[in-house]
Parts: structure tokens; C-alpha cells; sequence
């Protein structure tokens, strides 16, 4: 179920909220928890009932295996447990995301009429997300972090409707303890009218800018081969915009829709293109990820404890990691790979003492960025080079009047280029927030706007369902 259909806007949440408080109300708590556990399966079972069997099953396994794993004394047999345990998460994400990919790659090696042959697989939403929590839940376990969850609890963090899909990448020290509180099942009207407030930015940033910047994405990556000069550069950017309004939208709508039920999710993006340098955009851009990143990959790999050398190695290979986990393409290898050099070129490049101005800081990074996103978004490494090689100008760099763009969209670009580096996030819209008839005028009108566009559209996919 999307976001921004009117299944969900119109029926799921509004049911799913009030019934879930008047549970609350009447002392009624467990019934209530259990309430949004359904919801929250029912809400990932309207894509495809198969997997929620799925889900079921990963959640039983891994809250069991890691309670398990809090009591167990034998040093030798702990370890191999969880070992264990962490494999049979890593060998289910292996099969569905990457199995196909793995036979497509072992082909290319093999004599013609010798191909293995796989039934295509389809991914299971939300796989890669609930892998990360899983891996989490079961590190802390090993190191005896977990003791005192019940199962609802442990369910409800792994299930919860607002994140399950596309994150933010919960940990489990953050929600459960939430939903544990008493005054979480309380309704609190300050929390439903900040949560909407936000809700509804996140909307309107998906259905008003990420998807009309698709339209121009789309058509520019379909025909990479062709593309001129001035095409490259609208297409790149129309994705960079797309990508971020698309993703940012999703989170603040999760946060949001979370925040109603008084459960609050991290932040997940913070004007990630004011960043000065490529580790602060990392400090801005799927700031869970790239929490789960540092603390279960770099860290645990040696981090900056064994030398610099080391360090920028361990660097690279997280974001290699961090790459491959977005998709089974070496397009996602290659801009993983591109991180990692750019965060390893970033650290040399400090050790100099030399200190460039914010914008010149604002400006590199962004173009870097928005480079690597060619490989992030292209069906294959070719057509990346093809569209970086028209973005350079090495080839078709004469404007030959596209039919897909047009003029009309560079100023609304320009206009969104401003409102990226200068306007409030909505992290500082909501900290502002007062229930006063200004705030309230500005819900009315995203309201509206959000009816419109909603009337105006079939409702798409987020892009991050997509990993």
C-alpha cells in the first residue's frame, strides 16, 4: 500500500489511528498493540500476501534466535550461534535479491549452450530494510543488549507500517522502548497536528516534485544514448531532484504518519545538498544508513583504530557494501565504489590544512554527487559512461531541440536549485511549528494541493521500494 494512494490517505490510516487510541483509552493496551501489528501486516500484505509469510517467519526466527542468544554462556557456542544466525538473514537476503544477479554474472563464463537457468525472482519488499534491522537486533543480542523484549514489542519495532518499507532504518533501542512507554499509547493532539504537518510536506514533495522531475528522468536515462550537451545535464539533474524530493518525501511521511501514533522515528535527511564536503553529505543523506554503515560494517572492519591506510581501506569497502546492498547491478557497485574513493580523497585532502569557501565546498560536492547518481540510476554501466561522456562534452554537444525538453522546465529547475540550498528543511518546519492560523493555513493549502495532485495522478511508486 503507498503513501500516497487514496486507499491509505483515505481508509487505512484514519481507521488503523482511531481505533488503535480508543483501545489505548480504554486500558484495553495489549489489544492495542496487537491492533497495530495487524494493521501493520495487512499494510505489507496488500503488495503481494505471499511474503508476508516471509516476514512472519524472519521475525519469529530472529526474535527467538536472539533471546536465545542473551542466555547463552559458552563463549565457543555463542559466537557459532550467532554466526549462524547471522547467515541464514544474509543467505535469504542472498537468494531473492542477488540470485539472479549471481547467475546472470556466472553466464558470462560459461560456454554458450552450458547457461544455468533460474526462474526469475522477485524481490520482496522491503527485504533489505528488515535484513539491516535483523543483523542489528542480532549483534546486540550476542552482546547480550536485547534481554526483557516481548515478542509484540520486538514485532511491532520490525512491522511498524510507517518504516517497514523504505526505512528510516530503525533500531531497535529507539522503538521499542517507545512502544513499551505508557504515555505512548495516550492520544497526544500536539503530536497528530506536527505529524500531519510533516506528513503532508512529505507528500506534496512526492507528488508534486519528485514525480513531475520523473517524467524528465525517465525519458533522459531511456534514450542515454542520444542524448546532447544540455539533455545530459536536464536529465542528470531531473534524477538528482527526483531522487531526493522522492526519498526525503517518503521519510518525512514516515516520520509523520509515526509521530500520530506518538512514536518518534529518527531523521533521515538533512539538506543533504548544503553539504560542504562528501562526508558531511553523509552526515545529511540517509543519515540511518549511514549510522548502520559506521556502527555494523566500518567499525566492527577496524574503522580508524589500525592506521590510516587501514582506515581508508575500511572506507572503501563499506561503501562497496553499502553500494551492493542498494541492488543487484554493478551500477550500484561502481557508485558505491565512487563514495568510498571520495570520502578516502576528502580525508587526504584535510591532512593538506588547505580550506576552500562553503559555496566552492557546496558546489564540488554537489557535482560530484550528482555524477555518481548517473551510475546509481542507469540500466548499466555503458549507458553511465554515455550520459557522463554527453555531460563532459564528448560527444553530441550541439542542443539539436529535443523533443522530450523543453525550456519550459529549466526555470522551475533553477527555482527548485535555489529552494535546495536556501529553504528550511522539514525538520526546521516542524521544530517551528505553532498551532496558530498561520500553521493552520499552510496545512490547508498542502491539504488541497495534496487532493489535487492526488486527483491528477495514478499513484507511483517510491523509488527506495525498488532496494
Amino acid at each position: 500500500m503507498l503513501f500516497n494512494s487514496p486507499e491509505f490517505l483515505g481508509a487505512f490510516l484514519p481507521i488503523t489511528l482511531i481505533v488503535y487510541f480508543l483501545l489505548n483509552k480504554y486500558k484495553l493496551n495489549k489489544t492495542g498493540k496487537l491492533w497495530l501489528l495487524l494493521c501493520s501486516l495487512f499494510f505489507y500484505a496488500w503488495w503481494k500476501p505471499i511474503y508476508l509469510l516471509l516476514l512472519m517467519a524472519s521475525m519469529l526466527f530472529n526474535y527467538f534466535a536472539g533471546q536465545r542468544l542473551n542466555y547463552v554462556e559458552n563463549p565457543k557456542w555463542r559466537k557459532i550461534f550467532y554466526i549462524g544466525c547471522l547467515m541464514v538473514n544474509l543467505s535469504v537476503l542472498l537468494y531473492y535479491k542477488y540470485a539472479n544477479f549471481l547467475v546472470d554474472n556466472i553466464n558470462l563464463l560459461l560456454p554458450k549452450g552450458h547457461e544455468l537457468i533460474i526462474d526469475p525472482i522477485m524481490l520482496p519488499l522491503a527485504i533489505s530494510f528488515f535484513t539491516f534491522q535483523k543483523f542489528a537486533y542480532i549483534t546486540d543480542s550476542y552482546k547480550g543488549e536485547t534481554k526483557g523484549y516481548n515478542f509484540f514489542d520486538f514485532s511491532l519495532f520490525v512491522a511498524f507500517f510507517p518504516q517497514l518499507i523504505a526505512g528510516p532504518i530503525v533500531h531497535h533501542k529507539q522503538i521499542v522502548p517507545q512502544f513499551q512507554s505508557e504515555q505512548s499509547k495516550l492520544f497526544n493532539s500536539d503530536n497528530f497536528v506536527r505529524g500531519l504537518y510533516q506528513f503532508l510536506m512529505g507528500l506534496i514533495k512526492k507528488i508534486m516534485i519528485a514525480d513531475t522531475f520523473a517524467i524528465l528522468a525517465n525519458a533522459g536515462y531511456a534514450e542515454a544514448l542520444h542524448l546532447s550537451f544540455v539533455d545530459s545535464w536536464i536529465t542528470s539533474l531531473s534524477y538528482a531532484i527526483q531522487l531526493y524530493f522522492d526519498f526525503s518525501g517518503y521519510s518525512d511521511m514516515a516520520i509523520g504518519a509515526a509521530l500520530m501514533f506518538n512514536i518518534k522515528l529518527p531523521l533521515n535527511f538533512d539538506s543533504p545538498y548544503k553539504s560542504t564536503n562528501i562526508q558531511d553529505f553523509w552526515r545529511r543523506w540517509h543519515i540511518t544508513l549511514g549510522n548502520f554503515l559506521r556502527e555494523y560494517i566500518y567499525i566492527p572492519l577496524g574503522g580508524n583504530r589500525k592506521g590510516e591506510f587501514k582506515m581508508m581501506n575500511n572506507l572503501v569497502i563499506t561503501f562497496l557494501i553499502g553500494g551492493f546492498w542498494h541492488g543487484a547491478n554493478w551500477t550500484f557497485v561502481v557508485w558505491g565504489l565512487l563514495h568510498g574513493i571520495a570520502l578516502v580523497i576528502h580525508r587526504l585532502w584535510q591532512r593538506t590544512g588547505i580550506i576552500i569557501s562553503d559555496f566552492l565546498g557546496i558546489l564540488i560536492t554537489f557535482l560530484f554527487v550528482n555524477f555518481a547518481w548517473v551510475f546509481f540510476r542507469a540500466l548499466s554501466i555503458s549507458d553511465a559512461f554515455e550520459v557522463i561522456k554527453s555531460m563532459v562534452g564528448l560527444k553530441n554537444i550541439r542542443y539539436e531541440g529535443s523533443h522530450v525538453f523543453t525550456d519550459i522546465y529549466l526555470l522551475p529547475m533553477i527555482t527548485l536549485g535555489v529552494l535546495l540550498l536556501f529553504w528550511k528543511n522539514p525538520k526546521q518546519l516542524v521544530a517551528e511549528f505553532q498551532p496558530n492560523k498561520k500553521h493552520l493555513i499552510y496545512m490547508i493549502v498542502l491539504g488541497l494541493l495534496g487532493l489535487l495532485f492526488l486527483n491528477s495522478i495514478t499513484a507511483s511508486d517510491f523509488l527506495y521500494f525498488d532496494f
